[in-house]
């Protein structure tokens, strides 16, 4: 056997806690060690719920997930913006020859086109000067793709 190959043997080396300063000894190289948790502050053997978080993991998830809920609440409010009845016909892009006579007929947001389209009819729609059954088509249409008009079955669909 070799002489001096071997470390130092500390037999009673100081064992201290970091989490909740509690200290002990055991047999080690070291003389002083330094630990992060123990068995008197760790969920597993506590049985307490409580994050160890010694990398900011933790704080990395929860941004993620702040970043997701902002994200998803502002795709939210523009979807909630673009189905909104308050905006213009002309949003719906329907043609400048349709449009124009929405507007000579004094309709001239999405929500006054609803209103004809349910108190009238169709037909209170066709009975506007240079609005025909292909404009009304595609006004119901730009209407449902937005969500402002229930879908129809193929039964129930016009002709074209």
């Amino acid at each position: 056997m070799k002489a001096d190959i071997h470390p130092k043997w500390f037999p009673n080396a100081k064992v201290v806690c970091a989490t909740c300063g509690n200290t002990w000894t055991t047999g080690s190289t070291r003389e002083l060690i330094h630990t992060d948790m123990c068995s008197n502050c760790h969920p597993f053997y506590t049985g307490t719920q409580r994050l160890v978080d010694t990398e900011g993991q933790v704080d990395r998830f929860m941004k993620k997930l702040e970043a997701r809920d902002q994200a998803k609440a502002a795709a939210d409010a523009r979807a909630s913006s673009r189905s909104s009845p308050d905006q213009p016909v002309t949003v719906l892009e329907l043609g400048t020859r349709p449009e124009a006579a929405l507007k000579r007929a004094g309709i001239e947001t999405i929500a006054q086109a609803l209103i004809r389209l349910q108190e009238g009819g169709d037909e209170a729609m066709l009975d506007i000067e240079g609005f025909g059954r292909k404009s009304l088509a595609d006004l119901k249409k730009r209407l449902r793709q937005r969500g402002l008009l229930p879908e129809v079955a193929e039964a129930e669909a016009e002709p074209a």
